[in-house]
Parts: C-alpha cells; structure tokens; sequence
C-alpha cells in the first residue's frame, strides 16, 4: 500500500507543474525612450547603482550618521520585519505543495451498559492504533496550489525590494538632513557676525548722534538692521535646532562622538553621475522592481481564481497498526491502513468563484497602473534632477559672483564712508545686501548639493557601501510566469 502511495504522489509531482495563470507579459514603459535634453556627465566612469555610497559622501560625519541609521532606523527596522514575515507567509503556502505525514497514536475503551447491548450483559471495549498519516492533500492538477505559491513569493520578493528602497530613501534623507543643518549652521555663524557687526554699527551711529554729528534717522536705520539682524539669527538658530532633531529622528539615536563636520563648500559629493536610458531604471530602481513583483503576484492570483472553476481531488491515506489491546500493536497481523480520495466539483456557488475571477483581474489592473505610476514617477525625478543639474551650477556660479562684487561694494562703501565722501545710508545698504548675498549662496550651494543627493537616489543608487570591495547587489529572481 505504501508502495502505492508514493507512486500517486510522485505522479502528483508531475502533474502539478502546471499553472492556469496568464502568462506573463511586462508591460511597456509610459516614458519616453530618453529623458528630455540635459547636459549628460562628463568623465563619469560609475553609474549610481554601481557607486557605494561611502564613495558618494566623503564627508566622515555624513557617513558615520548614514551607517547609525542603517542600523537604528525604526522605520527601515520595520521594513526588514516585513521582509520575515512575507517570508514566513511564503514558507506558509509552500507547505501545501509537498504531503504531510503526521505520526499518529490513539487510543480509547468503552463500556456499553446492559440495557442496549443486544446480548442483554455490560460489554468493555477496547482500541489502540500507531501509524503514519497523510493529511487531506490537494492533487493540484490545475495548478491552484502552485498559483497561490507563486503568489506568495512574489509578493515576498516584493516586499524584500520595498525594504531596499526604504534604504536608498534613509540614505538619501539622512544627507539631506544633514546637509540642511549645515546650511542653517553656516547661516546662523553668517547672522552672529552680521548682528556683532551691526551692533557695533548701531554704538557707533548712537555716539555719533549724542554729539549731533548723525541724524535721528540714520540712528532709526542702523536699529532697524540690528533688530532685523536679531531676528534673523534667532530664526535661523530654531531652524537648525529643528534640523538636528529631525536628524536624530532619521539616525535613531542621540548623535553624539560625531567626526568634525565639513563646510558645504567643501562636500566633495558625487555631481557627475551618467544618466544612462529610462529603461535602465527597470532593474536599478528596487520601487519599480517591488511593483513588478506585486504585478506578478497579482498574475498568479488570477491563475488560482481560475483553477477554482474545476474539481479539487485530495487524498487522506493512513498506515500503522491496530489492536484491541496495547500488547497487540505489534504482533503479527495488526496492520491496518486507509485510502480516502475525495472529489470536489463546484457546481452552485452562487457566483463565488466568477466574483473571485473578477476581483483578481481587477487587482492586477490595479498592479498594472501602479506598476506603471512607478515607473512615470521614477522618469520624473531623474528628469528633474538632470535638468536641475546644470541650471544650479550655473546657478551657483553666479551667485558666488555675486557675493564677492557684493563684498568688494561693502569694503568701498566703508571706505568713501570713513573719508566722508559717502554716508551712511551707502554703508547700511551695502550691509544689507551683502548679507542677503552670503545668505542666498548658502541656499543655493544646498539646493545643488541636495539635488545630486536626489539624483543619485532616483538613479537607484545606495544599495552598495563602497564601490571597490562590495559584491553585485543580489536581485531577487523574478519566478517564472
């Protein structure tokens, strides 16, 4: 009988091969073939996915705050439990394509009164059973089980790729946070100098006015700036407050025995990154590959939805010995044995298992448009990032330009002042819009910076520590269609 047993469930593993799942199709990406004009890099030898990103930010502070985070984020440790549990429901549904053989062990004793048994006396029995048990196992002639795996991994893989997104989203968080700090740093060191200097300004313009040599009105203008220049400093002192709590929050743990930070002048970052194609973003981005393996899974269910429409034969087969006492189990001619195949053929269900069909066609459209918003979003950020490129390089040129004519202005200033040829309005004006200089070339050499962080991260970069001595990041296998 056994012999019997294990030819069935060998031929079981043969016919269950089959799937009744739509094949597969990817569907075409809604971008154009190449991103719209841009000046592409020059001497880029590495593409941001194959760029660790230790070799991106050479700032030691940065990277010591990236690597806390990989490590204490709550949110990408949540995404890594996602991936343990996706795995755990796979390992789930993969049982149920392989028989369970349980050992079983009964036994129970009876007494049935006098007053029913047909003899007319009180009769105690007995029965004792061991054996080995095959639970109700589905033959998946029409592929439902092998559906419902293939699902169960795919979205599994999907949710292993999600989780590396959220690490290319810290990394690319957790730089421009900090970056921001620095920005606000340099901009609150920027007002504790300007208000220094406009409070010297404003003793200067108060002796002056108590010996009558200024007028009223200068003194109201030189307060004006002080107070101005306060308010300014305080601004900017709560915003780089704010701006290092909120990189706490991203690193997941009081920054404390940080390496000296870099001025933003000095953030060596990674600008010269090749664009490459759109479609190249199909296997670099682990979004886009996450929403192809939602796609693929909701390809499966639609497969087990089908197989649903046709009969679902199980067998339930037992074997061991039985005896109407313990000392008998093992004597000889105990053997006992049972085969119960059952057959199940839907025939009313009340328009169950077409709903079943329906919400799973629905659902892969669903994945469809998802998977194709994915990618759109994806062509966008990279398109913004490479138009934004040259724009703020140019950008940032001038406005350094700007800042140095506007010094060279504020020295002349002092200058025509101190001879008496200009007055003091001169000088104020030039203070003025000297600050307002440093403060903007501030700005923009963040928004430069921050806006190469973006690309690298839209470009699918992160994945890696460091570029020479890490491996080839692992892609999940795609399971077959």
């Amino acid at each position: 009988m056994m012999k019997q047993i294990t030819l069935t469930l060998l031929a079981v593993g043969v016919l269950s091969g089959c799937s009744m799942a739509p094949k597969y199709m990817r569907p075409d990406a809604p971008v154009a073939a190449s991103y719209p004009e841009h000046r592409e890099a020059q001497g880029a030898q590495r593409s941001a996915a194959e760029t660790g990103w230790r070799d991106f930010f050479h700032d030691a502070r940065l990277q010591t705050l990236i690597g806390r985070a990989l490590e204490n984020n709550r949110d990408l440790r949540v995404a890594a439990l996602r991936i343990e549990e996706a795995r755990a429901q796979y390992n789930i549904v993969q049982a149920d394509r392989v028989p369970n053989l349980n050992g079983t062990a009964t036994g129970n004793r009876g007494r049935t009164p006098a007053s029913v048994n047909q003899f007319g006396q009180s009769v105690v029995t007995s029965n004792y059973q061991v054996g080995v048990s095959l639970a109700s196992f589905e033959l998946d002639f029409f592929g439902r089980v092998k559906s419902l795996s293939d699902a169960a991994l795919a979205s599994y893989l999907s949710t292993e790729e999600a989780r590396v997104s959220a690490q290319l989203s810290l990394i690319s968080e957790v730089a421009k946070a900090y970056l921001n700090e620095r920005a606000f740093a340099e901009q609150e060191e920027l007002a504790r100098r300007t208000l220094e200097s406009r409070a010297k300004g404003y003793e200067l313009a108060k002796q002056r006015f108590d010996v009558g040599a200024t007028s009223a009105l200068d003194l109201q203008q030189n307060e004006a700036l002080l107070q101005t220049a306060r308010v300014t400093a305080a601004s900017v002192a709560r915003q780089r407050a704010q701006a290092w709590n909120a990189l706490t929050v991203l690193v997941g743990q009081p920054l404390t025995d940080l390496p000296a930070p870099q001025p933003l002048s000095s953030q060596d970052i990674v600008t010269e990154l090749p664009a490459g194609l759109p479609s190249d973003l199909l296997v670099q981005r682990p979004d886009i590959r996450s929403a192809e393996q939602t796609l693929l899974a909701a390809n499966a269910n639609i497969g087990a939805a089908r197989a649903a429409f046709f009969p679902r034969i199980s067998l339930t087969a037992g074997v061991g010995t039985a005896s109407n006492s313990l000392d008998g189990l093992f004597e000889s001619g105990s053997r006992a044995w049972s085969f119960a195949p059952q057959l199940v053929l839907p025939i009313f269900q009340g328009g169950r298992n077409t709903a079943n069909l329906n919400l799973a066609e629905v659902r892969k459209n669903i994945a469809v448009a998802n998977y194709e918003k994915t990618i759109q979003v994806a062509f966008q950020e990279v398109a913004d990032a490479l138009v934004a490129r040259g724009f703020l390089d140019e950008q940032a040129d001038a406005q350094e330009r700007v800042q140095r004519a506007q010094a060279e202005r504020m020295k002349f200033a002092d200058q025509r002042f101190e001879n008496g040829i200009a007055s003091s309005l001169d000088v104020l004006d030039a203070q003025r819009e000297l600050f307002s200089a440093e403060q903007e070339l501030v700005q923009i050499r963040l928004l430069r910076l921050t806006n190469a962080v973006d690309l690298y991260r839209s470009l699918g970069g992160g994945i890696r520590e460091t570029t020479a001595t890490a491996a080839a990041p692992t892609t999940p296998a795609t399971p077959a269609p």
